[in-house]
Formats: C-alpha cells, sequence, structure tokens
C-alpha cells in the first residue's frame, strides 16, 4: 500500500513542540544534531516508503506459516528485515560498545512509527529485538552481553519475549514454566507459553528468547519468578549457532490481523538457558523491556493511524458522489469531520509518545529523578492513547470508504484488523489505566501535578495571544487536577479503577490540547493552529464527560450482582 512517511510533522514536534532540543543538549546524546535527525528520518522514511510498505498486502495475503515444524515467511519478509537490519535500524538506540547507534529514543520512537505504517507485521520483529537489547543492556551478564547484543543489534540474531502462559495470561505470577540449575552455570527451562510475536522465522541465524520461569526455591507469585536467556541455537566456542535446544513451535495461531507476523505457541523441554538479572528477579528485568515494548506498541498505533488516514484521505478525494465543490466526497461535512478527526488525534497522540520518549532521553541523560517520574507516568498513556488512536482512526478509515471499506481489496479493513490487538498486547488498555491510577499515584499524584503545573503555564502565556484557544486547555486542566486529587483521596482501589480508563482518556485529551496549543503557537498562521483550534474546539471537550465518570466510583459499576448481568 502507497505510504508517505510525514518526516515534516516529526521534526516540527521534536524542534517546537515536545523540547528534543534539551535532550540534544546533553552530553550523553550530543550526536544527535538536528542535521544528524534530519538525516536518520529521511533514510528510515525512504527504507519504509520503498521496502516495508510493498509488503503489507503481501503478508496479509500469505500469513507466515508453519509447515512440517519449519516456520516459512510472508514472501519479501526477509528482504524487508534485511533492509532494516543493514540499515542500523535494530540498534538505533543501543550501546554503541556493542554496534547500536546510541541515539535518543525519541528519534527510535519516530523510526519504529514509520516502519509500522508501512508494515506492522514485519515492524513486531525489530521491536521485540530492540526491548530485550535494552533488557540484556540493563540486567545481563557481561559475557551475554558480549557474546548476543552484537548479534541482535546487527540483525544476524532476532529476539523474542516469553511472558504469557494459558492459565496465567495478564496474571503472570500464576505461571508454571520451571527452571532447573544444571550445575555448571546453565539452566534447564521447561514449559510453554503462548502469544509469542515472531517466535520463530527463517531469515534469522539464530532467535534468542527471553523466558520467565521459577527456580526450585523460588515463591509463589511475581517475586519468585526469574528470567532466563534460552536461545533457539547454542552458540559454539566461536560464538556461532551451534545444536538445536530442546524447543520448537507448537503451533502458528490463526488471528484477526498481523498475518504475516508468526505469533506461536512454544514448547521448552529442558532447553539451555542462562540467567537474567538475579535469581527471582525477572520481573524487574522484565519490566525493562515490557516498558520499552509500551512505548513501542503506542507507536504502532500511532503509525497504524497515520497509514489508514492517508489511505482514507487518498479515497476521500478522489471519491465522487454527490454536488459538492471539488465533486468528491471530501466536501461532505460528515467526511471531512472523520477526516479531521483523524488527523488531530494522530498529532496528538505522536506529541504524547515523542513526549514520553524524550522525558525517557532525559532520564537516562541525566539521571533526574523527576524526568524519571514524568516517562513513567506518560508511558501508560502514550501505549494506551497510541492504540486507541490506531484503532479509532483504521476503523473510522473504513467508514469513510463506505461500503468498499467493508471490501478486502481496498485495504482499508487490513488496518482495523492490524492494529486491533495494540490494545491488547503488553498490557491490556486496562491494565495501562490501573497502573496509572494506582502505580503512578504512589507519589500522592505529584509526577500528574508537576505536568498540570507546566500546562497552566503554558496556557497562562498563550492568553496573551490566542485566548480562545488557551482558557479552554487551561479550564480542562484545572478539571483534571480536581479529578486527580480526588483519585488519590480514595482509599478503596475499586473506586480508582472504576474510572480508571476515563481518566487516563481525559489525561490523554488534555495532553493533546497543550501540544495542539503549542503547535499552535509555534505555527500561529498556518495549518498547525487551524488544526489546533479544530481539536480544542471539537475534541478536547470530551475530557468533562469522561471526568465525570471517574469520580462516581464503583458503587453503580457493581450494583447488578452476576446473577443479574446473567438474567
Amino acid at each position: 500500500m502507497p505510504y508517505r512517511a510525514p518526516i515534516s510533522d516529526y521534526q516540527f514536534l521534536l524542534d517546537q513542540v515536545v523540547g528534543f532540543d534539551q535532550v540534544a543538549a546533553t552530553e550523553t546524546f550530543a550526536d544527535a544534531s538536528a542535521d544528524v535527525v534530519t538525516a536518520i528520518l529521511t533514510e528510515a522514511a525512504k527504507m519504509s516508503e520503498e521496502v516495508l510498505a510493498p509488503l503489507q498486502r503481501a503478508g496479509d495475503l500469505e500469513p507466515a506459516r508453519l509447515e512440517n515444524g519449519v516456520l516459512r515467511s510472508s514472501p519479501g519478509y526477509a528482504d524487508g528485515w534485511k533492509a532494516i537490519a543493514e540499515g542500523g535500524w535494530i540498534g538505533i538506540s543501543a550501546d554503541p560498545e556493542y554496534g547500536g547507534m546510541g541515539l535518543p529514543m525519541a528519534v527510535t520512537t519516530a523510526v519504529n512509527e514509520m516502519m509500522s505504517a508501512a508494515c506492522l507485521s514485519l515492524q513486531l520483529a525489530p521491536l521485540m529485538a530492540q526491548g530485550q537489547i535494552e533488557a540484556l543492556e540493563h540486567h545481563a551478564s557481561d559475557e551475554l552481553k558480549s557474546l548476543y547484543l552484537p548479534k541482535m543489534i546487527s540483525g544476524e540474531w532476532s529476539a523474542t519475549m516469553n511472558l504469557t502462559e494459558a492459565q496465567a495470561g495478564s496474571d503472570v505470577g500464576a505461571l508454571t514454566s520451571k527452571a532447573e540449575p544444571n550445575g555448571d552455570g546453565t539452566y534447564s527451562v521447561t514449559g510453554q507459553k503462548i502469544f509469542i510475536s515472531w517466535g520463530d522465522n527463517d531469515f534469522a541465524e539464530n532467535i534468542c528468547h527471553l523466558v520467565l520461569a521459577r527456580l526450585p526455591d523460588g515463591v509463589p507469585g511475581t517475586k519468585g519468578i526469574s528470567l532466563f536467556l534460552v536461545p533457539k541455537y547454542i552458540p559454539d566456542s566461536d560464538g556461532n549457532p551451534g545444536v538445536a535446544n530442546d524447543l520448537k513451535v507448537v503451533s502458528v495461531e490463526h488471528k484477526m490481523g498481523l498475518h504475516g507476523s508468526p505469533t506461536c505457541v512454544m514448547q521448552y523441554e529442558g532447553a539451555k538457558g542462562w540467567l537474567v538479572g538475579k535469581e527471582h528477579g525477572g520481573m524487574a528485568a522484565m519490566f525493562t523491556m515490557m516498558n520499552n515494548a509500551r512505548l513501542g506498541v503506542g507507536g504502532q498505533g500511532v503509525g497504524v493511524a497515520e497509514g489508514a488516514y492517508q489511505h482514507a484521505l487518498a479515497y476521500a478525494l478522489e471519491r465522487k458522489q454527490g454536488r459538492t465543490p471539488s465533486g468528491t466526497i471530501i466536501d461532505h461535512a460528515d467526511v471531512r469531520r472523520m477526516i479531521m478527526d483523524m488527523r488531530a488525534d494522530i498529532f496528538a497522540a505522536r506529541a504524547i509518545l515523542l513526549a514520553n520518549a524524550t522525558a525517557i532521553d532525559m532520564a537516562k541523560a541525566t539521571g533526574d529523578a523527576d524526568w524519571a517520574a514524568r516517562a513513567a507516568l506518560l508511558t501508560p498513556i502514550g501505549k494506551n492513547f497510541g492504540a486507541r488512536t490506531g484503532i479509532r482512526v483504521a476503523e473510522t478509515g473504513v467508514q469513510v470508504h463506505g461500503g468498499m471499506g467493508f471490501v478486502e481489496e481496498t485495504g482499508a479493513a487490513q488496518y482495523s484488523r492490524d492494529v486491533r490487538v495494540t490494545a491488547i498486547y503488553e498490557g491490556t488498555d486496562g491494565i495501562q489505566a490501573m497502573d496509572l491510577v494506582a502505580r503512578k499515584m504512589m507519589d500522592g499524584g505529584e509526577a500528574a501535578s508537576n505536568l498540570l503545573d507546566e500546562i497552566e503555564e503554558q496556557a497562562e502565556h498563550a492568553r496573551a495571544t490566542m485566548p480562545d484557544l488557551a482558557g479552554p486547555v487551561w479550564e480542562a486542566t484545572e478539571t483534571l487536577r480536581e479529578a486527580t486529587e480526588w483519585l488519590v483521596a480514595q482509599d478503596d482501589m475499586n473506586d480508582r479503577f472504576a474510572g480508571a480508563t476515563a481518566y487516563l482518556l481525559a489525561f490523554a485529551r488534555v495532553l493533546g490540547g497543550h501540544y495542539h496549543l503549542s503547535a499552535a503557537l509555534a505555527d500561529p498562521d498556518g495549518p498547525r493552529a487551524k488544526l489546533a483550534r479544530y481539536y480544542i474546539n471539537a475534541l478536547l471537550p470530551e475530557h468533562s464527560g469522561l471526568l465525570a465518570r471517574v469520580q462516581s466510583g464503583a458503587d453503580d459499576l457493581f450494583s447488578l450482582s452476576p446473577d443479574e448481568l446473567a438474567a
């Protein structure tokens, strides 16, 4: 499917909205100059447009398949992986000591979004590798890092993460996979894992699985879980893939979408593995990979939204129907509403994710606890709202196409099918929302309050030149502050959880207003100010209804018994 990377949007957001200049000014990221970032975005865009986009439809029509125990990838995917690897896009933020570029996560986020828009099924593979690379950088022994990181960064070896089991699901602590010490520093890992993205392929020399399992002395629950690196082929004395490990792909799931990405059931039968991090410290190590993936999944949602938007816009500009000034449906008010909603929300979601990535970069470069808290606060919002934006925009794209949207040949439906899972994996939307109102509020709401202070300060500044935009943003922020204070005051967690999703979406709406206002201030006479006006007038008001639901508590939610619900 044709795709054009929105380089100008990335550059505008980095330069004018999310404060990326602070990142480039640090010693850690001094090499991330404006010229370097422009060159990176340009090359990634070329690869995404010319190499990956043509694979989008092929993967949907000719899915990955398992033949006699051998995984066969979709046509062209091997060449696509090679282009990603040779371009250095897997290790864009990885440590240069092991062959990475060492660039900021904000740049990686933009590049990953482009690849997601072009071909989400294939982009999942480098995203898994990026997450594992970061986990190994933080938690693995020097010996493991020196052997595995260069291979993964170069794309010679690919990577997965194995958390979920059939009986456990999101309750990771209920897993039954076990690991027995072999007495030589290695472990025998046994168990079955489900929903493993890119659990196997036919283009990487080796596949490195990060597997959660319990040691014999591991206590029940998450505190007794350890993390193990279990390769498909055990490296020989020279570090090359040697004998096959005792693991296999049992089956490949038949899914609603993402057909080009094999989602595998993995079986480990005493497979040799190496401990990553401390014994019983597996969740801490895995969360490093999970948080990386959560940012990435939010970007996947925005990427698919961009692809679906471009697809729908092209159709609306060409489809002749009714009497309009242009003769096409783009001038029908309801079609224009859908197109404007799509564009405005993409900008908001993209800004939230780039701000999230910028906070991660600043925390890494400065070690400042406030930046780390900002990054932690924005992660569930960015993941949830990015995924929801992808789902809503892709669904709207089908609607723009009308009856042709329901016909697979147009390609509109594929975006909707492919993106739907982003609200489910790497922690469902509900889990992200509960994390926001619980763990992220353990500071009494301080991190949230600090962010709201900044939004109101900017709105106050903007009153002098754009009072009609600044006023609604300030008022929405103050309403969000009141709801935040109400949440923090609730001792019954069900009262928080009942409105958690609504709270997160309201927070995202206010952040979107803030970033749109920033864009309008930077481009007061241009199209960005027009888009900001639309978002603030048409979409920002949704926050009030959402926040009313937040403060309604859990009583009404649980007022009907299970029997009454089933009656």
